[in-house]
């Protein structure tokens, strides 16, 4: 052949093909590689469908290794020519728009590859931003203690940093707003003082009204924003306590007071000051009552670490005591923080903020808590009740620390602990004084009742629960739940009497409980239960606590009887306590009910508690069917009327101790600390 008709006519025919196509490799043979179809595909008449089986070749090129050599080379120099050209970018975490979306028919990996780039550039750009966010964080709880934090200094300060954690649905817009007259706020400051501030003490009363006398006579140069906040947050709890309904007034005036006072928020709340943990007590106070726009469980963790930034949770060295007065509100203050702490953490099943290790601060002074004169000859309301809910609060917290805090493993003597707390709980029960407001002491008695079934129900540490537990968790879950039932379904507003007490939407949260108990008791030993056998005591070594005794229908704590079996009064028959048990269900069911009427979120509660509760409220129903065409038997007569027919004579209870709880240093607590003051008892007050 001339050599001229070969350069014209060149054989596109290489003779070692890189790969076969793709229809030659399935089917086997041999493939020639030739362009733009193999021997075989034109042979076959599929010309149109000859590929290689490596599609970064495109039809028309060489299949040769320079070719593909070529081709990686052209895609690696654009790689790094875009890398290169996004690299500053990149590490400026500049922003910049999505690449366009790549042709359809470009099936390199270029767009990929640059989809991917800026997804990470994002992705970094996020990070940093969360990263600075965090570090702001850090920055605020470690000074927390500074004033460095002004609101002219920087937009994040600690109120928003608070209220942006623990807030849940936002306040409604107030509008044009003014101080409602005198004579409407007072009652709300007394019915304030009467309920909540007689169990919390966190500030001197007479500041509250010398401040309130500032605002209504127009002396607005005097008063501070963490004034404004006392006033308007006092307010607000205490009318938004007597709110029964979530729409009616009261439960709007409170939301007005409230916004009004996070208008001074930035300042009240600042660092550094005791005016920021009096005004997160007051912020936690109201969020009990109002669940809807804020968390209590996030507040209280604010309050608690402000109280120990400040070091609050410890008594100030000998050297640097302030006087009486000032050393009784700095502890007031903590004990408030300390009873908040304990009370929403166990109604919540969670972690105390702090350990009681780590504390020493002593008891206020009993005699700063009762009513007095001041300067201006006013009588003060005073706070009896705070030092009783002190000690309940530190009781509780030792049993809960022992037996839901500590390693989940069993005690050595679990039943011992557990009629220990008992006893010392009902013993100081029987010490409260006679002076104790009726509404009060109801409210002592039901948080008692709380803690009895709560530390007697099974746990990691107590895992067995006795027939007797269990009777004594049926008996006092029926008396909680009857007289929470009544307390629920009283007037609100100008029909709450004067002897009334600080219930929340905490209190919910404990019918819950409380009922749930009960219906598990119910579970495991209904036959038992409702029978009205005798269930015996069980048995205790010589010289370790006895089991506390079953509580008689009607009567408090410390109106429980001595004798064992079953409570006097329940008839022991099996109609009576199946009467009880629907009762009890019932009501549990109305309270939670009517709770939803207040708090939105009471309402799953009560459903969930039905669904729980239907399986036994059929039983026992359809048991008390079973009753009615039960030929007639004589009752199993108790053993303590037996003793009063028979004229044996019954031990009257023995007289009340000191305060003593398990494991507590009750003398540190009551230490005088150089002149600071304090009393010999810890349970009793100054006459």
């Amino acid at each position: 052949m001339p050599r001229s008709s070969f350069s014209e006519n060149p054989l596109l025919r290489v003779s070692r093909p890189v790969s076969a196509c793709s229809r030659c490799r399935a089917a086997k043979v041999k493939c020639d590689g030739k362009l733009p179809a193999c021997t075989a595909c034109e042979k076959a008449g599929r010309e149109n469908e000859c590929s290689a089986a490596n599609d970064q070749f495109a039809r028309g090129k060489e299949r040769s290794y320079v070719a593909a050599l070529e081709l990686r080379i052209e895609k690696l120099e654009k790689r790094l020519e875009y890398a290169r050209s996004r690299k500053a970018s990149v590490a400026q975490h500049e922003s910049e728009a999505a690449p366009a979306a790549p042709e359809s028919d470009r099936k390199d990996s270029l767009a990929i590859i640059k989809a991917a780039i800026y997804r990470k550039a994002a992705r970094k750009r996020e990070m940093s931003d969360v990263n600075s966010l965090l570090s702001d964080f850090g920055f605020l709880s470690i000074n927390a203690t500074t004033r460095d934090f002004e609101p002219s200094m920087t937009n994040m300060t600690f109120a928003r940093l608070v209220l942006a954690a623990a807030s849940n649905d936002p306040l409604p817009e107030i509008g044009d707003w003014a101080l409602p007259p005198r004579q409407d706020a007072l009652p709300l400051v007394q019915h304030y003082m009467a309920n909540i501030y007689s169990l919390y003490p966190a500030f001197p009363e007479t500041t509250l009204y010398t401040i309130l006398d500032q605002m209504y006579s127009f002396q607005e140069r005097a008063i501070k924003d963490a004034d404004y906040w006392l006033v308007y947050m006092v307010l607000a709890i205490g009318s938004t306590a007597q709110s029964r309904a979530k729409d009616d007034d009261y439960y709007i005036n409170g939301l007005c007071f409230v916004s009004r006072a996070l208008q001074h928020a930035d300042r009240a709340l600042m660092p550094g000051y005791t005016t920021q943990i009096q005004c997160l007590i007051l912020l936690t106070q109201y969020s009990m009552l109002d669940p809807t726009h804020f968390d209590s469980w996030h507040l209280i963790g604010f309050t608690c670490r402000a109280v120990i930034d400040l070091g609050f949770h410890q008594d100030p060295p000998i050297e640097q005591l302030p006087d009486k007065a000032a050393l009784d509100m700095r502890r007031k203050t903590f004990y408030c923080v300390y009873s908040l702490d304990r009370s929403i953490s166990m109604v919540h099943a969670r972690a105390f903020s702090f350990t009681d290790a780590a504390t020493n601060v002593a008891w206020p002074r009993p005699s700063s808590f009762s009513r007095r004169a001041s300067i201006t000859g006013q009588i003060l309301s005073g706070s009896e009740p705070a030092f009783l809910l002190f000690q309940l609060r530190r009781a509780q917290s030792h049993w809960y620390q022992a037996l839901f805090q500590s390693e989940p493993t069993p005690l050595p003597d679990a039943p011992s602990f557990i009629w220990k707390v008992c006893q010392d709980m009902r013993e100081w029960a029987e010490a409260l004084p006679t002076s104790l407001p009726p509404g009060m002491r109801e409210l002592f008695d039901l948080e008692l009742r709380y803690s009895f079934v709560y530390c007697i129900a099974p746990s990691a540490r107590a895992p067995h629960l006795t027939d007797y537990g269990r009777l004594l968790i049926f008996e006092h879950a029926i008396a909680y739940v009857e007289r929470i039932f009544e307390i629920a379904h009283a007037g609100g507003g100008a029909n709450v009497g004067r002897n009334t007490a600080f219930y929340t939407y905490h209190d919910a949260l404990r019918v819950f409980f409380m009922a749930s108990q009960f219906v598990a008791v119910l579970r495991d030993a209904e036959d038992l239960l409702l029978a009205g056998v005798t269930v015996p005591l069980p048995l205790v070594e010589l010289g370790k606590p006895p089991p506390p005794p079953l509580p008689r229908p009607g009567a408090g704590i410390a109106g429980a009887n001595s004798g064992g079996g079953l409570p006097a009064g329940a008839g022991g028959a099996t109609a009576d306590n199946v009467d009880r048990s629907i009762a009890c269900l019932e009501k549990a069911a109305r309270t939670l009910a009517k709770y939803g009427e207040r708090w939105d979120t009471c309402v799953s509660l009560q459903q969930s508690f039905e669904l729980i509760s239907a399986e036994l409220s059929d039983r026992l129903r359809v048991r008390k069917q079973m009753q009615r065409y039960a030929p007639p038997h004589s009752h199993p007569q108790h053993p303590q009327h037996a003793h009063a027919h028979s004229g044996q004579h019954i031990a009257a209870p023995p007289p009340p101790r000191e305060m003593k709880w398990v494991d507590v240093d009750v003398e540190a607590l009551m230490r005088t600390g150089a002149g600071a003051g304090g009393g010999s008892r810890a349970a009793k007050f100054e006459q």
